[in-house]
């Protein structure tokens, strides 16, 4: 499956055709995770909130291509991008291995990923660009990326962006 996740509504008429899934988290209701491990213990694998989250962290895990579409708050992803990857942990279980040297969480049958992230913002400053790449490397160990682009553009550019992203998952 491929999967697109963006943090506003976005016009692609590739999507459609190529049989892309596509969330727009703007328009869904997702509460942020309250930490109470819920997902690991009472119902493993599955959120104990009951809202729109439920329907789009299963597609993250079955997904072999996502495509994250965020704006850039503080070198970090925005509000609603960030809320949803935290309450995307029930793909991970509570059991940790060693992962070049670090610790990290074992997925829950989560296929590896072709991600592509688009950054948007005006005027992102060389700063803002080095913290979320780092980030983004971080999150690739944690959500199972087998490799990753990050694609940086003003919010003029992200359709264009988004369908270049998309020719190039035709080839896979």
């Amino acid at each position: 499956m491929k999967l697109i996740l963006s943090d506003r509504p976005l016009k692609l008429s590739a999507a459609e055709a190529d049989g892309v899934k596509y969330f727009d988290l703007s328009e869904l209701k997702i509460a942020g995770c309250t930490g109470c491990f819920g997902c690991w213990t009472k119902t493993p694998g599955r959120c104990v909130i009951r809202d729109d989250a439920v329907n789009v962290y299963p597609a993250i895990a079955e997904s072999s291509c996502v495509l994250y579409i965020s704006r850039i708050k503080y070198g970090g992803y925005d509000t609603v991008m960030k809320t949803l990857l935290e309450r995307a942990i029930p793909i991970q279980t509570a059991f940790i291995r060693l992962l070049d040297g670090e610790t990290h969480h074992y997925q829950r049958a989560v296929a590896p990923k072709k991600a592509h992230v688009i950054a948007y913002g005006d005027n992102i400053c060389a700063d803002e660009k080095a913290v979320f790449s780092r980030l983004v490397a971080r999150n690739a160990k944690n959500m199972n990326f087998e490799s990753y682009r990050i694609i940086f553009t003003e919010e003029s550019g992200i359709e264009s962006a988004a369908e270049e992203v998309l020719k190039k998952w035709r080839k896979y």
